[in-house]
């Protein structure tokens, strides 16, 4: 197709040369070729414009138009093409739909990644693995025991000047206390049952 707008738009920088106006030129073009857009090119070759090729675009260049690419979506195309127009069509019609800012400067590439995600087997909820459960809520526990609180503002208050006494320090600590829970949590295969205190 590329070859087709370019002998379009030299047929068309003929017209202009020859005088014709862009409704005659529009005429003569859509009854060869069909519908196209030659109004903008038109405007270009009367203003003096020599060049038929697109000018350079600013941002990334076109890296996925190469020869190996394209021999290589070919591959894929002949291996398997039941799935190949239906698939681009529905996710083209999605970004265009969800997207419309990418849909409109043209600077999106399809990518898809079937790659599973990683995740570490655990308990679906253990306490004992969970930094606040083990080490920050025992924390506020012992500090606001055995205190009558007055309001619930009280409590929020005492609770606050608790968390603003931590140091760097003492997170440091929980988290090495959280990475020795979780590699033996993974050495026993994440039991359920297995306690690690």
């Amino acid at each position: 197709m590329p070859d087709e707008k370019i002998e379009q738009r030299i047929n068309l920088k003929f017209l202009v040369k020859l005088g014709k106006s862009a409704t005659k030129s529009f005429n003569l073009l859509t009854e060869v070729y069909g519908d196209s857009d030659h109004d903008h090119w038109h405007k270009r070759f009367r203003e003096g414009r020599e060049e038929v090729e697109d000018n350079q675009r600013v941002g990334r260049p076109c890296s996925s138009k190469t020869n190996d690419n394209i021999s290589k979506i070919n591959e894929i195309v002949q291996k398997d093409s039941r799935k190949d127009k239906d698939s681009l069509t529905t996710l083209r019609e999605r970004v265009r739909r969800k997207r419309p800012e990418l849909w409109e400067n043209d600077s999106w590439i399809f990518h898809q990644d079937n790659a599973p995600a990683h995740m570490l087997q655990h308990p679906p909820y253990s306490p004992d693995l969970a930094p606040c459960d083990f080490w920050l809520f025992p924390k506020l526990k012992s500090a606001l025991k055995d205190t009558h609180f007055e309001s619930v503002e009280a409590v929020k208050t005492k609770a606050t000047e608790v968390l603003k006494t931590l140091q760097k320090k003492d997170f440091q600590h929980c988290f090495n206390q959280w990475k020795i829970r979780m590699e033996r949590c993974v050495k026993h295969g994440g039991d359920e049952n297995l306690v690690i205190y």
